[in-house]
């Protein structure tokens, strides 16, 4: 791996206008979905924004987008109705199982250089920055198959309830593609416009992503290396903290501790208050560590969290409690694997 210099989060601007240009200029040939966007209100005032801001040329984009596929198939999925949460029970497996486990373990294997040093420079354990990738998409093996112009173009103007969000991205998207010299044209990723290992939003990836193999590119598809970093810069900068715990298993008793589960995840109670509230940590953690309360259902019953700051920032990569859960318990899981002294700590936790 190349570390002839400290990894940086932009690269410097070069004379990339004439790699678009020439890219853009290949799209003269017919699109059967020519002309779906172009001439539509919403499309000419993004494009004279994106002209008055960013100096993008008028007519490459209108090019661009004439060649956007819109995705009616992208809007069903955002418009399905929102399912309730699945119980803990029946979402654990899809993540704690031996193909993400034994996964990780040799990910590390492959990449134990690149994920130490990722360690050292912003904090984040090794089998953290592995969990979420495993998590995401399964070690890189399964990053999207949606053109991401398509995915956003679709949602930023086809999509209503979110095109504000949406046409934020896409702003991302092209300017990203501009900077890094990318051709927009061939990039994949989720129906939602996620991109690469690590699956970052346009907007994520222009201000976490890494060149963190030292190449002078930040390459989140195929570059190990840059996905690793990424991920530990955005756990890193959304404040985690080296060498505290994540979460911790609890004990409640009496009712005051249904007030303390409404509060939400962000820690605001000392681990001290909460024992006076009736919920006792059930593993060692120090008294003035400021903690949020979980249930999770097994089919046992339900199991109660003391989750800390750490747990709160992987919330900041999906918001989803059983997400964070996973990514938490799944990298105990690989490090237990990994060395194997560590499993009788790691062994019956979250069951």
């Amino acid at each position: 791996m190349k570390k002839s210099s400290p990894p940086t989060t932009a690269r410097p601007r070069t004379a990339i206008a004439g790699v678009l240009a020439v890219c853009w200029a290949l799209l003269g040939a017919t699109s059967d979905t020519a002309g779906h966007l172009n001439g539509r209100p919403e499309v000419e005032a993004f494009i004279e924004e994106m002209v008055a801001k960013h100096e993008f040329k008028r007519d490459e984009l209108e090019n661009l987008l004439a060649h956007a596929q819109l995705q009616p198939r992208v809007v069903r999925a955002m418009s399905a109705p929102v399912a309730s949460p699945k119980p803990w029970h029946q979402y654990r497996p899809n993540f704690l199982n031996s193909r993400r486990i034994d996964g990780g373990a040799d990910f590390w294997e492959a990449n134990g250089e690149t994920l130490r040093q990722a360690r050292e420079t912003y904090g984040v354990p090794e089998e953290v920055v592995v969990s979420i990738i495993g998590v995401e998409t399964r070690y890189g093996a399964s990053t999207g198959s949606f053109r991401v112009l398509d995915s956003l173009s679709t949602l930023a103007f086809d999509y209503p309830r979110r095109a504000e969000f949406f046409r934020g991205e896409l702003e991302h998207f092209l300017l990203l593609s501009r900077d890094e010299g990318l051709d927009p044209l061939s990039l994949r990723g989720s129906f939602a416009g996620a991109m690469g290992i690590p699956q970052f939003m346009p907007g994520s990836f222009r201000r976490f992503a890494v060149d963190f193999d030292g190449d002078g590119r930040r390459n989140l598809w195929s570059s190990e290396e840059d996905a690793i970093g990424s991920v530990a810069n955005y756990l890193k900068t959304y404040g985690w903290k080296a060498g505290e715990p994540v979460a911790v298993p609890a004990s409640v008793a009496g009712e005051e501790f249904q007030a303390v589960l409404a509060e939400g995840l962000k820690p605001q109670r000392t681990v001290a208050e909460l024992k006076a509230l009736g919920i006792v940590p059930l593993a060692p953690v120090a008294a003035d560590t400021p903690a949020a309360l979980v249930a999770l259902e097994t089919e046992d019953g339900i199991e109660y969290w003391l989750i800390l700051n750490n747990f709160y920032v992987i919330t900041r990569y999906n918001r989803s409690v059983n997400y964070a859960m996973a990514v938490y318990q799944l990298s105990r899981e690989i490090a237990a694997l990994r060395q194997p002294e560590g499993a009788a700590v790691v062994a019956g936790i979250g069951k």
